[in-house]
């Protein structure tokens, strides 16, 4: 049997991990800690994705990597968006759905995922997601 690739599938699964691997580096977290990066990736994903309106949610979810957009929209309930969070409230719920204990606490990991996403969005549509959401929330936005 041969081996056949196809470019575009190769392009969506390394941009993929390099986005997994820009939050475990700036994390200190070794590769073999890939489940925990991905962890903090889908908690952070969601937790912003339902807090934002549907439009809201649309556009930033347009601008992620391809697979990263899959995990994105995984279990999104469109009607009952924006869920209303505080800033501190929203920490919480990533920490609920990020099983790991990680030095610097949940704010870092956070702020980590946040800084490598921004990466993948335009300037512009980073600054309409930032005001787009409460004070408590968007300060929390690189």
């Amino acid at each position: 049997m041969s081996e056949t690739t196809f470019t575009s599938f190769d392009t969506m699964v390394d941009k993929a991990n390099r986005l997994l691997r820009d939050i475990e580096e700036a994390n200190g977290w070794p590769k073999d800690r890939r489940k925990q990066s991905y962890a903090a990736l889908r908690a952070v994903l969601h937790r912003l994705r339902d807090r934002l309106s549907v439009d809201g949610a649309a556009h930033l979810g347009a601008q992620l990597p391809t697979l990263i957009r899959g995990v994105y929209y995984d279990g999104w309930k469109p009607s009952e968006s924006p869920v209303k969070l505080t800033g501190e409230e929203f920490f919480q719920c990533v920490r609920d759905d990020f099983p790991y204990a990680v030095d610097g606490g949940i704010e870092a990991v956070v702020q980590t995922v946040l800084e490598a996403l921004k990466r993948y969005v335009s300037e512009g549509e980073w600054n309409h997601l930032k005001s787009g959401l409460p004070n408590s929330l968007a300060v929390v936005l690189p």
